[in-house]
């Protein structure tokens, strides 16, 4: 569970609605479907600055301008307004969402066609907007949210603030249920570096010629190894004070992983860790897949402790993020069940452990129902099957422990078992060596830094060393190069710098 850090940290403004909206659609439910799924035991992952920006939310210490327009009386709108209404209101899927509710769609074709709206019109969106974009589940089962479906149209500006609130309630409700549901031992939790960065990255950009020598490195490596350190430790840190306990697992940003990493992740306490089958391979120096490998735990053994780690199987993880969404449920969950039949046929009398690993919001939108009619029909069928048993990492790793080595982690993540998502390409170089000349301002500047301004700088030069910035240059993705030059001329700003002049436009190689 991830989103890129949205806060500007100088004046509190959300720039754009991602963590409240994803928290109203897939945190909590993903939980809460557990409930009628005993032995479905699961592992879930969330990065600390999601947390921090839901509770943000949850605290009221965050503004959001599609919010704020949200609550505003639909007749007190000015034209830029409802421009803005217009042009955002309608950013969700439009086949599995919109066309499925007749006023929503109807107001989707009318801005299409460039009709004139009234106010009713622009309250209604502004409910639809909001409603939509709660999970399924909420609006069939809490009474208030499925009779304003049915309502349908002619909302008045109560039935707003009943929407509103409710997603209020569920943000509030999503770190208690995971505490509950770990409780009980039906979930585990996991953590991953504070910021979600690259960690081989952050440690030395030249690693990235270690998972694919051919990548064309920025003008000036970034090396600092303290960053990924503490992007590891605020991350443990901040887990302990949200749930009592350390956590045991980690799920290192994009899967991306290298051996220079693994002191720091060794010294945090964690326990396991999680990449890609294409690491293994690669680790094992092995040119082809090799189930044999795969189905099993390995063990770091280093001399600054051990330290376990698990492969996703990336076909299993693929076929649910990107793959079933078109099938028929029952089509998909066959399709799902059968590959786990023939794993096990493969594997007679051996205990194995298969691993999947996904994204764990993105994907069901592009489902019915919000992957609700999958995932129940996918627990129901694990749940029945005799040949397969539903755990947790930890779990597994307290009965069957790793038993073979890796002598040396090979660099890489999820994607190609390369960094070319993050670095490599003109865009997203120059990125780099943007953040290259910040960094090193602030480890020149910082004697004359005031205390107070120093721990303020740190967050914001680790914000801007986050994934997400990195993965969309290159893309034509405006939003993200905004926000990432947002960061760093708030850094210039926190130190008493003049922001640098290539900040206020676009970045260009």
């Amino acid at each position: 569970m991830h989103q890129p850090y949205y806060k500007n940290i100088l004046n509190n403004e959300a720039q754009l609605p991602w963590v409240r909206l994803h928290g109203v659609k897939d945190y909590l439910d993903m939980v809460q479907i557990l409930e009628g799924y005993p032995l479905i035991h699961q592992t879930f992952n969330l990065v600390p600055s999601l947390i921090e920006q839901i509770e943000d939310y949850t605290n009221h210490a965050v503004k959001d301008k599609f919010l704020e327009l949200s609550y505003k009386h639909a007749l007190d709108l000015t034209n830029e307004d409802k421009e803005f209404i217009l042009e955002n209101f309608f950013m969700i899927d439009k086949l599995r969402v919109i066309s499925t509710h007749p006023r929503y769609y109807e107001l989707y074709l009318k801005r299409g066609r460039k009709l004139e709206f009234n106010t009713q019109d622009y309250l209604d969106l502004q409910v639809w907007f909001n409603l939509a974009w709660i999970d399924p589940y909420f609006r069939q089962n809490l009474a208030d949210l499925n009779n304003l479906v049915m309502k349908a149209r002619f909302f008045t500006e109560q039935d707003k603030q009943i929407v509103l609130e409710k997603h209020t309630v569920i943000l509030e409700d999503i770190i208690p249920i995971y505490k509950k549901f770990m409780s009980l031992g039906r979930i585990e939790v996991t953590v991953s570096p504070y910021y979600h960065p690259i960690l081989p990255l952050l440690y030395n950009t030249k690693i990235a010629l270690e998972a694919q020598p051919k990548t064309t490195l920025p003008k000036v490596n970034f090396i600092y190894p303290r960053d990924a350190q503490a992007q590891i430790d605020e991350a443990t840190k901040f887990y302990q004070q949200r749930f009592g306990f350390a956590p045991q697992g980690m799920w290192p940003s994009e899967e991306a992983v290298s051996e220079h990493i693994l002191p720091f992740i060794i010294h945090s306490g964690i326990n396991w860790i999680v990449a890609d089958e294409a690491i293994l391979f690669k680790s094992l120096k092995k040119k082809r897949r090799d189930a044999q490998l795969l189905y099993q735990p390995y063990l770091l053994k280093r001399k600054d402790g051990n330290l376990n780690i698990v492969f996703r199987d990336r076909n299993l993880s693929d076929l649910i993020s990107f793959v079933y969404h078109g099938w028929d449920t029952k089509a998909a969950v066959d399709d799902f069940m059968k590959h786990l039949q023939n794993i096990a046929n493969t594997f007679k009398e051996k205990n194995i452990l298969v691993t999947v690993a996904m994204d764990g919001e993105n994907a069901w939108e592009y489902y019915i129902n919000d992957g609700h009619y999958f995932l129940e029909s996918l627990y129901q069928r694990l749940s029945d099957a005799t040949f397969v048993k539903v755990v947790t990492i930890s779990e597994y790793l307290k009965i069957f422990p790793a038993v073979f080595e890796i002598k040396r982690l090979g660099a890489g993540s999820w994607i190609y078992a390369d960094f070319f998502k993050w670095i490599g390409n003109p865009y997203k170089n120059k990125a780099w060596e943007c953040l290259t000349k910040a960094r090193q301002e602030l480890e020149n500047s910082q004697s004359q830094i005031p205390s107070s301004n120093l721990e303020l700088a740190y967050k914001q030069i680790y914000i801007a060393e986050g994934s997400d910035w990195f993965w969309w240059y290159g893309e034509n993705h405006l939003d993200f190069d905004r926000l990432f030059r947002m960061h760093l001329s708030n850094f210039y700003t926190i130190i008493g710098k003049e922001i640098p002049d290539y900040l206020k436009k676009p970045l260009e190689p």
